[in-house]
C-alpha cells in the first residue's frame, strides 16, 4: 500500500509539471486542430442537409477509422518526449523509493495522461458538432444517410453499417474510445521501455515502426502486395483483423456476430495482457538504467 501511494505520487508530480510546459500546450492544440479537420466533413454535410446528429456520432464516424487512429496516435510522441520523465524531483524519489515503484509512478502516469488526451480528442468533437446534435440514446438521420446511401463514401466519412445495426450510439463510442485507450496505451508503453533500454531516439523509432506496421497490415495493402484474389481476402482480412493492433483498435474490424474477426472483449484482453507484459519489461529495464540528471528541470 506504501508503495502505491509513492507511485501515485510520483504520476501526481508529472502531472504538475504540465503547468507552463509549452510542449503540452502544442500537443493539444495540434489535437483541438486535427478534430476540426476530420469533423469539418460531418457537421458541414449535416449543414448542408439539414439534418441533426447524435452528441457522439461525430466521434464515432471519426475514430471508426484506422487511419484517424494512428493519425491522433502519433502526437502523443510529442506529449511523451521527455521520457522516462527525469527532472530535478526525481533523485528525491530514487532515495525515497524502489525503482520498481518509480517506473509504476511513470506507467501510472503515462496511462492516465493517455486517457486525459482521449478524453479531450473526444470532448473536441463533441465541441464542433454540439449546435447540431441531440443527445438521445438513438442514430440521427445524417447517420442513416450515410450509412444506407454512397453519401458517406462521397464525403469520405466511415458511417459504419454495422454500427447502425448492431449497437447505439453511446455504447459504441464507449467502444471505440476504449479500443483507442488500448491501441495507445501498447504504443506509448513500448515507447518507455525502449527509452529505458535503448535511449529516447529509439522510443521514438518504435513508435515510427508501430505506426508503420499498422498501415502495412492493412487488408487491401496486404491484396496489393501479395497479389491475393479476390476469394482469398476475407482470410486475408481476418488474419490480419487478429494480427494488427491497429486493426484491434478499429471498431468495424470486429466480429459481430457473422465472422471470424476477433470480438471486442478479446481485442480488450489483447492490449491489457501486451500493456502488463511491457510494464513488467519496464520494471527490468529500469534495474540498469542509467540516470543523468544533467540539466533535468523543476
Amino acid at each position: 500500500m506504501k508503495e502505491m501511494k509513492q507511485a501515485f505520487s510520483i504520476a501526481a508530480y508529472n502531472f504538475r509539471l504540465w503547468r507552463g510546459n509549452p510542449r503540452i500546450l502544442v500537443t493539444f492544440l495540434l489535437a483541438f486542430i486535427l478534430c476540426f479537420l476530420l469533423s469539418d466533413k460531418a457537421v458541414q454535410f449535416a449543414i448542408d442537409h439539414n439534418t441533426t446528429m447524435q452528441l457522439v456520432e461525430v466521434f464515432i464516424w471519426n475514430f471508426g477509422d484506422s487511419g484517424s487512429i494512428l493519425l491522433s496516435s502519433v502526437l502523443l510522441v510529442l506529449l511523451f518526449a521527455d521520457m522516462p520523465f527525469l527532472s530535478s524531483g526525481t533523485p528525491l524519489y530514487l532515495v525515497r523509493t524502489r525503482r520498481r515503484t518509480w517506473i509504476t509512478g511513470q506507467v501510472i502516469y503515462i496511462l492516465s495522461a493517455t486517457f486525459v488526451y482521449l478524453l479531450f480528442v473526444l470532448l473536441c468533437t463533441i465541441f464542433f458538432s454540439i449546435r447540431q446534435s441531440f443527445t438521445a440514446n438513438m442514430w440521427s438521420p445524417t447517420a442513416a444517410i450515410l450509412g444506407y446511401t454512397n453519401a458517406g463514401e462521397r464525403v469520405a466519412i466511415p458511417a459504419l453499417v454495422k454500427a447502425l445495426e448492431m449497437s447505439w450510439p453511446y455504447q459504441s463510442m464507449i467502444s471505440i474510445f476504449f479500443l483507442m485507450l488500448g491501441y495507445t496505451s501498447v504504443m506509448v508503453m513500448l515507447m518507455l521501455l525502449c527509452n529505458l533500454r535503448f535511449g529516447q531516439a529509439a522510443g521514438v523509432v518504435s513508435v515510427i515502426g508501430y505506426s508503420v506496421y499498422g498501415l502495412l497490415m492493412q487488408p487491401d495493402t496486404i491484396q496489393l502486395i501479395l497479389k491475393l484474389p479476390d476469394e482469398a481476402y476475407y482470410i486475408a482480412n481476418v488474419i490480419i483483423g487478429w494480427l494488427s493492433p491497429l486493426n484491434q483498435a478499429t471498431y468495424h474490424m470486429h466480429n459481430f456476430g457473422y465472422d471470424k474477426l476477433p470480438r471486442l472483449w478479446q481485442s480488450y484482453l489483447i492490449f491489457f495482457v501486451l500493456v502488463a507484459v511491457l510494464y513488467i519489461a519496464a520494471i527490468r529495464a529500469a534495474k540498469r538504467y542509467q540516470f543523468t540528471f544533467i540539466g533535468t528541470e523543476g
